[in-house]
């Protein structure tokens, strides 16, 4: 029975300035690590940058087709593959959100719109002239990690920063087309339904938790994200179903569990209704 796995950097570590940090060439990357192309999760985020090739790169069910300028950006925990030309190149980074957060202090790495929420985009694409302006970053942080001079790890630690910095401004120039009142509320409820939508399925227990009304917090979930606030908990929900039920050595009645419905017939009928298919359906469409 295939159990899909999740990696931790000290796997990719051969040229880190420590266990928190990799990069490297897509080139250099996919002849050494081949495994990275068949369905897998990370504990740590994942920046990847393609500046040639193309291809496919589905990212928690959702494809998306890679070109020069796309750029993803992933959470832990987030399920990905990808299928890519032979003319792929481009860059991959991945850290830990302990090494950032601890070197900048107060910045936290999930203030970036893109990090603070499953429910955000993963892919960015960039223009020509955005291409032009980043690739030299990524190239300057690569050449960094390869030397061992002093001020190593702030450097690279400071021009991911940056990177990260241009990204978010292209990110809410495509998604978040005027700064809104409610994203401090929204990345609340994100946070709370993260942590809780095992335990808790009613949307008024969110609403209770941010002390807003039910009402109030469905106009933000409209709003910012054109949901209402059980779809997205539902929404939720079912990514979760998806992820565990492409470990085959769990029962489908497991997934229920595990999830919190008792009733699996429940379970059953609310996954067909936001996916139009079984979860053995589901499961057979993986294989």
């Amino acid at each position: 029975m295939k159990k899909y796995p999740i990696y931790n950097i000290q796997r990719f570590n051969c040229n880190s300035v420590n266990s928190d940090f990799y990069i490297n060439t897509f080139k250099n990357h996919l002849v050494t690590y081949s495994f990275v192309e068949e369905p897998h999760r990370h504990d740590f985020y994942v920046l990847a940058f393609f500046t040639a090739g193309s291809g496919i790169h589905e990212v928690d069910f959702d494809k998306f087709t890679v070109q020069a300028g796309s750029v993803f950006v992933l959470q832990p925990g987030q399920m990905h593959h990808w299928s890519l030309s032979q003319d792929v190149d481009g860059y991959v980074v991945f850290y830990s959100k302990e090494m950032y957060n601890l070197y900048f202090g107060q910045k936290d790495i999930d203030s970036f719109p893109f990090y603070f929420s499953v429910h955000t985009k993963s892919e960015i694409v960039l223009s020509i002239e955005e291409i032009v302006s980043l690739e030299p970053l990524f190239k300057m942080m690569l050449d960094e990690s390869l030397k061992n001079q002093t001020f190593k790890q702030d450097k690279i630690l400071n021009l991911l920063d940056i990177i990260h910095i241009e990204l978010a401004r292209k990110y809410d120039a495509l998604v978040v087309p005027e700064v809104h009142l409610y994203t401090t509320k929204i990345k609340q409820f994100a946070q709370l339904v993260e942590a809780k939508f095992i335990e808790q399925k009613a949307a008024s227990f969110y609403a209770d938790g941010l002390n807003i009304s039910l009402k109030h917090l469905n106009r933000i979930c409209n709003e910012t994200l054109q949901k209402t606030t059980t779809q997205v908990i539902t929404e939720r929900i079912i990514l979760e179903a998806k992820r565990m039920l492409m470990n085959k050595n769990l029962t489908i009645n497991e997934v229920a569990t595990k999830l919190g419905y008792d009733d699996y017939s429940y379970f059953v009928r609310l996954f067909k209704k936001n996916t139009l298919m079984t979860p053995k359906e589901f499961r057979l469409s993986k294989q």
